[in-house]
């Protein structure tokens, strides 16, 4: 089993099914985790030190954090409805609670955070949606928390990959301090399946190879970038989602792409 690879488990008392910190990744900054609630279930938190981006992947549910509230939000029922999810932005040093109105999957995306933000509600139309690549190598963006949105530390996006395509591809990579040619972030995958049998491949990779690893992975898993390439392929009959939080020493997203590969881009 690769120490990259995190599968889901049966939820706990909190509805969490899946865990990312900084402790069990071994790095710094990304944190994830995600809850599958049942309706009227109710979880509560504190963001301490860490900024949060809540992201009710699908079902409702009303969020409250002091004297915010934000009444019976969420529009999409299931992921590959394909419409812009709603979010909430927390700074750290704030109590939350999410309570389920309807059965609801929930994404807590986390990284450090230096009281700069308030709380806020990031609503559907303020979700730019955007095409990327060509061919085989097309994939569908949904920039949730991007470097033009006001936060500390934490980037938020969703990709759609159509069945038999590529995606994060050309391989790129974002693990050297070399701005403005490339920045070190941290990036967590969280995968999805549509069906939900199916499974999809991603590569992580160093050009000295010190780190190679192949995955399978399979609705529900989630894939962890320390550092390196990680391209994902998408089989046919299979469209693959996933959830992409970065974080590092700067909110800058720079990448370098594999120069074996980067004639791709430059046909």
């Amino acid at each position: 089993m690769t120490s990259l690879l995190v599968r889901p488990n049966e939820p706990d008392t909190q509805g969490k099914v899946l865990e990312v910190t900084p402790a069990s990744a071994g790095w710094d900054h990304v944190g994830f985790r995600v809850h599958k609630l049942t309706q009227g279930q109710q979880i509560e938190g504190n963001t301490g030190e860490r900024e949060h981006c809540l992201v009710l992947l699908s079902g409702r549910a009303t969020v409250t954090s002091g004297e915010h509230r934000w009444e019976d939000i969420g529009e999409r029922m299931d992921i590959f409805e394909k419409v812009p999810p709603y979010a909430v932005y927390l700074p750290d040093g704030v109590a939350f609670s999410v309570e389920a109105t309807t059965d609801m999957e929930l994404a807590v995306c986390s990284a450090p955070g230096h009281g700069n933000h308030e709380p806020r509600l990031i609503a559907p139309h303020q979700i730019k949606q955007s095409t990327r690549g060509g061919g085989t190598n097309t994939r569908h963006i949904q920039d949730i928390l991007p470097e033009t949105e006001p936060a500390d530390s934490l980037l938020v996006v969703e990709v759609y990959t159509p069945a038999g395509n590529w995606s994060s591809y050309p391989p790129h990579k974002h693990d050297v301090d070399n701005l403005p040619e490339e920045s070190i972030l941290e990036e967590t995958y969280y995968h999805r399946l549509n069906p939900s049998q199916g499974f999809a491949f991603q590569r992580v990779y160093t050009d000295d190879r010190s780190l190679d690893e192949t995955m399978a992975v399979e609705n529900g898993c989630c894939v962890m970038v320390p550092r390196g390439y990680h391209p994902v392929g998408a089989p046919h009959g299979y469209e693959l989602y996933y959830l992409n939080v970065m974080a590092g020493p700067k909110r800058e997203w720079k990448f370098q792409n594999d120069p074996a590969h980067d004639w791709i881009v430059r046909q």
